[in-house]
């Protein structure tokens, strides 16, 4: 059986269908929320290392003091040769903490379903063989990766975010997307915070909604193999 420790960074941003879907494949899954005061562990311990998001830089430590412990953390993982996933801010994190770069408001923002641009280089990829040239997910960011570690693959795009997904090593990825969250979770944003960006949440609803079997399909697929490598 895997073990999974997964790093919630805030109280909405949960492991949403990744957490059943990895639970379903096997995995022992222990979700730790430091922002409600739950220790993150010293060590993983052979453990494998899931890092979701949140409304924060990788290194804001004044407003996240577990973020030193979580960059620890994926420091071990990428020593080790344990297996990682970085979603969203925890695909920034582990950008920055192999040698990229993360810049905070860089670009334009992403929110709702978005096509991602599976690259050449995900058709041997572990995770996301397979799955096509393009496949939806959920975006919901603002702050950017900009450049990948020394040596990363880079596997996936999308029209204004260039670096959707990487591997580092043969064990390490990270995600600019949410392959988390359904469609329906957008029906809980604020939809005055989406018309700043001239944005309806009614139109995005609808959007993700039409594209998630794609999307629900094809991210169960990755997460069930992520499960396997954490098993393996």
């Amino acid at each position: 059986m895997g073990r999974v420790v997964v790093v919630q960074n805030t109280q909405g941003g949960g492991p949403g269908r990744v957490g059943t879907w990895l639970r379903a494949a096997g995995a022992d899954v222990e979700v730790v929320r430091p922002f409600d005061g739950d220790a993150l562990p010293e060590s993983l311990d052979g453990r494998a290392l899931l890092v979701l998001g949140g409304g924060f830089m990788p290194d804001d430590d004044a407003r996240a003091p577990w973020l030193p412990g979580t960059r620890r953390l994926a420091r071990e993982a990428l020593d080790g040769g344990t297996p990682y996933l970085g979603i969203c801010l925890g695909g920034q994190l582990l950008a920055q903490v192999a040698g990229g770069a993360v810049r905070a408001a860089h670009g334009s923002p992403e929110l709702g379903s978005t096509p991602i641009r599976l690259r050449p280089e995900a058709a041997t990829d572990p995770l996301l063989h397979g799955l096509g040239s393009g496949v939806p997910a959920i975006e919901r960011h603002v702050d950017a990766i900009t450049e990948l570690p020394p040596g990363a693959v880079w596997l996936a795009s999308s029209e204004l975010c260039p670096y959707q997904a990487f591997r580092v090593g043969p064990r390490a990825w990270g995600t600019q997307f949410h392959p988390e969250v359904s469609a329906d979770r957008i029906a809980r944003w604020d939809p005055a915070a989406l018309a700043e960006h001239g944005l309806d949440r009614g139109r995005l609803l609808a959007r993700a909604r039409a594209a998630e079997p794609a999307a629900g399909a094809a991210w169960s697929a990755f997460t069930r193999r992520f499960a396997e490598v954490c098993r393996d």
